[in-house]
């Protein structure tokens, strides 16, 4: 029988009090409502690392759920994603508590210009030696856009046009701005780095004007490992130009496996090997020492879920272009929106034996994040046949923290090692050496074609 390779493990988290699972932070073991208390994230990045987890990846939003102009009373009781903090600051100070894991967040073309973002991630991949990686998002909200300055956002293909160029702006500077020998820190010589190593890029596009060069020296991975969520069509096409992982959710295994061959499929076309894309597929566990006592468990999850949290978290229960609530009975194949087009129709997909409607969406929100419960040999079954679909790894979504994480890595995770299923120890080295070992980019990665440039 072959050796099945490791199932990489993702921790799902949000620097807020209201992630994915809206109403468990009433839970008594709760702890998210210390989302601004940097040691709870400390204990929680080292039960990971004790769990030999992969990644610790934070999402983000820079924007309210919901109309533009509406009123945030929802957002403000159910603490939905606001108040959150910027990930990329905690980051810096997990990656001085751990050794191993990996640390990935989310940042959104809307917030940052180019520049500044990639001085930003050299510093940490460097604070990290090598261990950040980035989630590259068009944002979805009309508010997140009016916070930076625009009036609504742009039409959905055309923000993966814009997050094509800032890929391209952030590469050439990871990428092709530095040589490798250009820092030298020669004290007999009194050279510290050899301008003839560095150069400016001179970008000029439809959005952005970089002369560079870049102010940070190449990190251990000079860009960071990245990460896509988008399973649109032109998610996918970015993705399979951009993407070295992309997080899921659930559909029918037989879905499932069609959009994982179809996308691979995608990046052999894009001139890579389709084994440079992973999938991370979104679970969440309800662990008991008996069947029944995880169904037991999983009955108590459902009385403190909020339908309101789980509705205003779809921001598909409005007229985009007024703010007005939708009709209860609207068909979600008639929802006309900019906004997460793969999350809609995974939503469509979570209701196969007919169209749901408007009426419907707290319960089809809630649904997706797709709930295994059982014992250990249980779940380890289940994400056996996972794998054996495509599902490269596992984006474990909690019900609370840190316990959900906890019970995980004290209960399943030797189950799963026992069965060779993740690993039982790291591997030294970068993130992506731990992902696919190398360090840097592969020469038929895109961004590479930056290296030497700008000589």
């Amino acid at each position: 029988m072959p050796v099945r390779p490791p199932l990489r493990l993702a921790a799902f988290v949000m620097d807020t009090v209201s992630h994915i699972q809206h109403g468990l932070w009433r839970h008594p073991e709760a702890r998210q409502h210390e989302f601004d208390d940097v040691r709870m994230w400390i204990d929680l990045a080292k039960t990971l690392e004790r769990g030999r987890f992969d990644t610790l990846f934070f999402a983000d939003v820079v924007g309210l759920y919901g109309p533009a102009d509406g009123d945030y009373t929802v957002n403000a009781r159910e603490g939905l994603q606001v108040p959150n903090a910027d990930p990329s600051i905690l980051a810096a100070a997990l990656a001085t508590h751990t050794e191993h894991l990996g640390l990935a967040f989310t940042s959104s073309v809307l917030q940052a210009h180019p520049f500044e973002f990639a001085r930003r991630v050299s510093t940490l991949d460097h604070l990290s030696r090598g261990r950040i990686g980035w989630n590259i998002v068009t944002s979805a909200l009309d508010g997140a856009a009016r916070n930076f300055g625009h009036d609504r956002l742009e039409e959905h293909d055309e923000r993966y046009a814009w997050a094509q160029e800032y890929v391209d702006v952030v590469a050439k500077l990871w990428e092709g701005s530095w040589d490798d020998d250009a820092f030298r820190a020669d004290k007999a010589a009194g050279v510290v780095s050899d301008a003839s190593g560095i150069h400016r890029i001179d970008h000029v596009g439809q959005r952005y004007r970089v002369a560079g060069p870049h102010l940070s020296k190449p990190s251990p991975q000079r860009t960071p490992v990245l990460f896509q969520a988008g399973s649109s069509p032109a998610g996918r096409a970015f993705a399979a130009r951009n993407a070295e992982a992309q997080f899921i959710l659930t559909s029918t295994r037989e879905k499932t496996a069609e959009l994982i061959a179809s996308t691979r499929a995608d990046v052999a076309a894009a001139g890579r090997l389709p084994e440079d894309l992973l999938f991370f597929l979104g679970l969440t566990f309800v662990i008991g020492s008996t069947e029944e006592e995880a169904r037991r468990r999983s009955a108590e999850i459902d009385e403190l879920l909020s339908p309101d949290g789980f509705l205003l978290h779809s921001n598909l229960g409005y007229d985009p272009e007024t703010g007005a609530a939708l009709d209860p009975d609207t068909p979600l194949s008639q929802v006309k929106t900019q906004l997460g087009q793969s999350h809609l129709q995974w939503l469509r997909e979570a209701s196969p034996d007919r169209e749901p409607t408007i009426r419907d969406l707290a319960g089809l929100s809630a649904k997706l994040r797709a709930r295994v419960v059982g014992t250990p040999e249980q779940i380890a079954d289940e994400l056996e046949q996972w794998q054996d679909i495509g599902v490269d790894g596992i984006n474990v979504m909690n019900w609370w923290l840190p316990g959900s994480y906890e019970e995980f890595v004290d209960h399943v995770v030797p189950t799963l090692q026992d069965r060779g299923l993740v690993q039982r120890e790291y591997a030294e080295g970068t993130l992506r050496r731990k992902l696919f070992g190398h360090d840097q980019l592969p020469d038929r990665h895109p961004a590479r074609r930056w290296r030497r440039a700008f000589s």
